[in-house]
């Protein structure tokens, strides 16, 4: 395994980290089905990392619109083989999961961030797992669950709405002896929200810095896209993607989970080329 500097010290110094997303699952939105063969989601991780993946999220349960719940046992029984298979080779793995008891197994397995839809609300004993391991911990804010969340999504003010859900987070983080120096803040683009409330969001995403973690931008072909050019094919929606990867920079954000790393990372690697050029005229 080579050397990384900690996640959360490499964000704070402002250095670009890419999650690449590995689903092992037969029903994710874009690649259900792809990575369910514990063999195929770990040669999978391993062309992420070669592309310049920083980081792999692992996750055994769909959370896209209406997916079907998916029982902690059988969760470990997808991941586990995955984190096993990757750890050697990956500096940083994610566990993509609601699930005390999975985040446990995959802890113990190899992986070293947890990164929790529910911002650790699914499960009772998820505060503490995360707590104890010490790892960074992503929180990511979502209305309902993804059997119900895009049913009429509705805010007061979507912004101040996730603002103050991601405030009463941390503080009830650290309460529970998780410190807010370890936590990532997702606003979940997608998840209980209307075309109109991710787009606010992704205008305002800056806002969000004002908490004092670093920002984690998922954006990697969701339906939003779609619902703007009308590309119903999630495979389809690259260009939305890194449109939205590149606005996110510009507004500060330096953490991204996508599909297509290769891609964003030549988008970055461009837009940052351009910035420093910029600074030495």
């Amino acid at each position: 395994m080579t050397h990384e500097p900690g996640l959360i010290s490499a964000l704070n110094a402002g250095e670009t980290r890419i999650m690449g997303v590995v689903n092992v699952t037969p029903d994710s939105f874009s690649d259900g089905g792809n990575f369910f063969n514990p063999d195929k989601a770990i040669e999978h991780g391993l062309q992420l990392l070669q592309e310049g993946a920083h980081v792999l999220d692992i996750g055994g349960e769909s959370s896209r619109p209406g997916a079907q719940t998916v029982d902690a046992e059988e969760e470990i029984a997808r991941v586990v083989p995955v984190i096993e298979g990757l750890r050697e080779k990956a500096p940083f793995i994610s566990i993509d999961t609601r699930n005390a008891k999975t985040m446990e197994a995959a802890l113990k397995a190899g992986a070293n961030i947890i990164n929790d839809i529910s911002a650790l609300t699914h499960d009772s004993r998820s505060i503490d797992v995360a707590a104890q391991a010490n790892v960074p911990v992503i929180l990511m804010h979502m209305a309902g669950t993804p059997q119900n969340m895009q049913k009429n999504p509705s805010y007061n003010n979507v912004i101040e709405d996730v603002f103050e859900f991601f405030k009463r987070r941390i503080e009830h983080c650290e309460t529970h002896r998780l410190k807010s120096q370890n936590l990532v803040l997702d606003p979940g683009i997608g998840f209980g929200k209307t075309l109109e409330h991710n787009l606010l969001i992704l205008r305002n995403i800056k806002e969000f810095s004002a908490l004092g973690c670093p920002i984690l931008l998922g954006t990697s072909r969701k339906s939003f896209i779609g619902k703007i050019d009308g590309e119903q094919d999630a495979n389809k929606r690259l260009g939305g993607s890194l449109s939205s990867v590149i606005w996110g920079l510009s507004q500060g954000v330096k953490f991204f989970r996508v599909h297509d790393v290769r891609e964003t990372v030549q988008a970055i690697k461009v837009y940052e080329a351009i910035l420093e050029a910029e600074s030495k005229s």
